[in-house]
């Protein structure tokens, strides 16, 4: 298999429901556009990432989502590009259709109290769910990697929750573990840099509780009913 050198995340620039959610009552997820400033963010992750690839080519994929469009166009890589792929398995989590703000605001509330990685909205996904089609992903990715034409480097275009439910399949990290973590800001990248026959994460995400990889349920506080 001929392995990336490395595989570079990108979480997209800053969205305009990042700063005004009831727009998720008016306008379909999967077209809410950057502002202005997440432009200029992924401007910036552009210019990263190329220092990053340092003329060598690599093989986009992207989110489905008009955000993650906006942002990858942003960075402006240029002939740096092999090829650029849609991906819908790297969408952001669904969890409903046109969103009520309040009732949206109540799920969050319930799946702090029961758990990010196994709470599924009404309308949508849980965690898990997303978990599943990011392992599908990862098949397609290694079919992709055996091919003799393959790029040195590969680059996603996604979202938060998406890069961290990566990692965790991909490290095998437990699902305490991945409780532990917080999303990345806008257009912050994660890459996974190949060590030998392993591959290394750049930067750790940040966490909210003290937590280690293999940690389980076995070894969390006690749950008070």
């Amino acid at each position: 298999m001929s392995a990336p050198r490395q595989i570079i995340m990108v979480r997209h620039g800053q969205s305009a429901a990042n700063v005004d959610q009831t727009i998720y009552n008016r306008l379909p997820d999967y077209r809410i556009p950057l502002t202005e400033l997440g432009v200029l963010q992924a401007k910036a992750a552009g210019e990263k990432v190329r220092r990053q690839l340092d003329g060598e080519k690599v093989r986009v994929y992207v989110s489905p989502y008009l955000r993650a469009y906006q942002t990858l166009e942003a960075m402006n890589l240029g002939d740096l590009v092999d090829t650029t792929m849609e991906e819908p398995r790297l969408r952001e989590q669904d969890w409903a259709n046109f969103q009520n703000p309040a009732e949206i605001a109540d799920q969050k509330e319930l799946r702090n109290a029961y758990g990010h990685f196994f709470y599924r909205f009404r309308e949508g996904e849980s965690g898990s769910d997303v978990y599943d089609r990011v392992s599908s992903f990862m098949e397609t990715l290694f079919r992709q990697w055996a091919k003799a034409d393959a790029a040195p480097n590969a680059l996603f275009v996604t979202h938060g929750l998406t890069m961290r439910l990566f990692c965790m399949r991909w490290f095998h990290w437990s699902v305490e573990y991945f409780e532990s973590l917080n999303n990345p800001e806008n257009a912050a990248t994660r890459t996974l840099v190949k060590d030998g026959d392993r591959y290394l994460l750049d930067k750790p995400f940040e966490q909210w509780t003290p937590a280690e990889p293999g940690t389980t349920v076995m070894d969390a506080p006690e749950h008070i009913w």
